[in-house]
């Protein structure tokens, strides 16, 4: 298969372990440890709490929200091993998600919503499920509907490219714990920007049917691009104290990339006006699709219908 963990390869066999071994595994019967247990989470000297946790909500909501998305793939691509691949994208990003949402509890505790007394929810889980879509900081990109393959292709290439860019950079954070997430999240990325960009040009020079839907995502996902590219006040703020990253400043290496695809590929960038602003605020601000309300309604549903449920 195109992706497997490594984890899957020390077994004999594919049911190994299924009755020992680490319970942290499964979704249900047991709880979650704290992804940050044994880190110094200490927000370092000179360094705004409050923006440090605003940041981190931000990488983790780009990645859970998109997370959900490609995980809507599962059962339904093209093939067996198109569906292993993107849903094992989705879990890598799950993964930075969890650990994102974490520190941003973390840093701020104030982020995190209030739950009845004696939920045994954890932070991070409180900030995914709990949260309206006016809280949520994603960028609008990611939340749209998938559309086809060659669309959800289109904006896999252009999200990986981005954000692997941006977590290269936090490898050097001021931050501990932000540059660890990030310098784990690399080598995740750099597999998923590898798998969007081979599929892109396959897709490009394949059929005249594979080059149309190309052509078309290419249509749909760009109105919304220029959103991840933009800089938001607190992205600015704790790039200056050298905690964050401003998007501003990866545009030109995440273009030398995109075009590089873009000329084996073929395949000219069409000039797609950019979907503006609403009541005033982006993605960033808490202003949202209609698709967003929808993907929350799913993926929350369980979790507010059992606030007090263990799992």
């Amino acid at each position: 298969m195109s992706h497997v963990h490594d984890h899957d390869a020390d077994h004999d066999s594919v049911y190994d372990g299924l009755l020992g071994g680490d319970p942290s595994q499964w979704a249900f019967g047991t709880d979650f440890e704290d992804p940050l247990a044994g880190v110094d989470t200490t927000v370092p000297d000179g360094v705004d709490a409050a923006a440090l946790g605003a940041y981190c909500l931000m990488l983790g909501d780009d990645a859970l929200i998109y997370s959900h998305r490609l995980s809507e793939w599962c059962s339904n691509a093209p093939d067996l091993e198109e569906d292993i691949a993107l849903a094992n994208i989705a879990l890598d990003l799950l993964g930075q998600a969890r650990l994102l949402l974490a520190r941003a509890a973390a840093a701020d505790p104030s982020l995190v919503p209030t739950l009845p007394e004696g939920s045994p929810v954890p932070a991070e889980d409180a900030l995914a499920f709990f949260r309206d879509d006016l809280a949520f900081r994603n960028v609008r990109y990611v939340e749209r509907p998938n559309g086809d393959f060659a669309e959800t292709i289109v904006r896999l290439l252009f999200f990986s490219t981005h954000r692997l860019s941006i977590l290269a950079r936090l490898a050097q954070s001021k931050d501990k714990v932000l540059a660890a997430i990030a310098t784990k999240g690399v080598k995740e990325l750099t597999y998923h920007r590898d798998y969007a960009g081979r599929w892109f040009v396959t897709l490009a020079q394949g059929t005249e049917e594979s080059r149309g839907r190309l052509l078309d995502g290419l249509e749909q996902v760009l109105p919304f691009y220029d959103e991840l590219r933009a800089s938001h006040p607190v992205e600015q703020n704790v790039a200056r104290e050298g905690v964050g990253v401003d998007p501003a400043n990866v545009v030109a290496e995440v273009e030398v990339v995109l075009e590089q695809v873009f000329a084996v590929s073929g395949v000219e960038r069409p000039q797609v006006k950019q979907v503006g602003a609403v009541a005033g605020g982006r993605g960033r601000d808490g202003r949202h699709t209609e698709a967003m309300s929808k993907l929350l309604a799913e993926m929350q549903v369980a979790a507010r219908a059992h606030p007090l449920g263990l799992w």
